[in-house]
C-alpha cells in the first residue's frame, strides 16, 4: 500500500496523528526533500529506508513504489503541507491505479492555515468576506485566462497567494486594478518553521518591504480586510437564538 501523507507546514508537531502514524510505520519514505522539515523523518523507524525525492523524476518514483509494494512494504509519500494543493499527487496517483497498486491520501495541515495562525486572524470575517481564494500568479506555469490575479480580485475576497512572492512587483500590479493602495497585505516565510517571518504593510509599500527582507521563495502573501478588520460574530451573542440555545 502507498499512502501519500501531508507534511503539515513545517513544524514537526502539526503533522497530523495519522499522518505521524504511517511514518512510524513505513518500511519506504519517498520525501519531498526541499520543502519538507526534516525534523519529521525522526518520527520514522531506524530501519526505514528514506528517500529524498528531489532528484528523482515520476518514473524513478514510481518504480520505486511500485518494487516496494510489490515486496510487501508500507511505502509513504511524503509531500509537504497538504498535497490537495499545489501539489503532484495526482500524476503518481493515476499511474498508480493503471497499476493496479493500492494508495491512500492522508491529509494534512496546508501552509495557509498555518499563516493565518501566524498573523493571528481568520480569513473569514462576521459583516466581511466570506470567501478565501487560494491561488498564485502566472510565472514558468501558467493559470487560466479567467483566473488572472486582477480578476480574482474584483471579489475583494480574502486572498492567499503561493508561489509569488519572488514576483511581488507583478502581484502588486496586478492586484492595484481592484485593491486601494492602502489595503492591508502580509507575507508570511516559512509558516510555523523555527525561522518564520512576518512582514506587514499595504499595497503601497509590500514589495519594498519584501525586498528589504530579501523573501524570495517559500512564502505566502495574504490579502484583504481580515488582517485588519475583526467584527462580532452573532455565534454567540445573547440575542441570537439557534438549535443549542434559546435567546435571552
Amino acid at each position: 500500500m502507498i499512502y501519500f501523507v501531508g507534511a503539515g507546514p513545517g513544524d514537526p508537531e502539526l503533522i497530523t496523528v495519522k499522518g505521524k502514524n504511517a511514518l512510524e510505520a513505513a518500511d519506504l519514505v519517498i520525501y519531498t526533500g526541499s520543502l519538507i522539515n526534516e525534523e519529521l523523518l525522526k518520527y520514522c523507524r531506524s530501519d526505514a529506508e528514506l528517500i529524498n525525492s528531489a532528484g528523482l523524476d515520476l518514473v524513478e518514483m514510481i518504480d520505486l513504489m511500485e518494487k516496494a509494494n510489490n515486496e510487501g512494504k508500507y511505502v509513504v509519500r511524503l509531500h509537504t503541507g497538504d498535497p490537495s494543493l499545489y501539489g503532484a499527487i495526482g500524476e503518481q496517483a493515476n499511474i498508480l491505479s493503471q497499476k493496479d497498486i493500492p494508495f491512500e491520501n492522508i491529509p494534512g495541515v496546508s501552509s495557509f492555515l498555518a499563516a493565518a495562525a501566524s498573523v493571528k486572524r481568520q480569513y473569514t470575517i462576521p459583516d466581511g468576506s466570506q470567501t478565501v481564494i487560494i491561488t498564485r500568479i502566472e510565472g514558468r506555469t501558467p493559470v487560466p485566462e479567467k483566473e488572472q490575479l486582477s480578476k480574482l480580485a474584483e471579489h475583494q475576497a480574502s486572498m492567499v497567494i503561493f508561489l509569488s512572492v519572488s514576483m511581488i512587483d507583478n502581484v502588486v500590479e496586478e492586484l492595484l486594478q481592484e485593491y486601494k493602495p492602502d489595503t492591508p497585505i502580509a507575507v508570511v516565510e516559512k509558516a510555523s518553521w523555527p525561522d518564520e517571518r512576518v512582514v506587514k504593510g499595504t499595497l503601497s509599500n509590500i514589495a519594498q518591504l519584501v525586498k528589504e527582507n530579501q523573501i524570495t521563495k517559500t512564502a505566502l502573501i495574504l490579502v484583504g480586510e481580515f488582517l485588519e478588520k475583526t467584527g462580532v460574530s452573532k455565534l454567540y451573542s445573547k440575542d441570537f437564538e439557534h438549535e443549542y440555545r434559546a435567546s435571552k
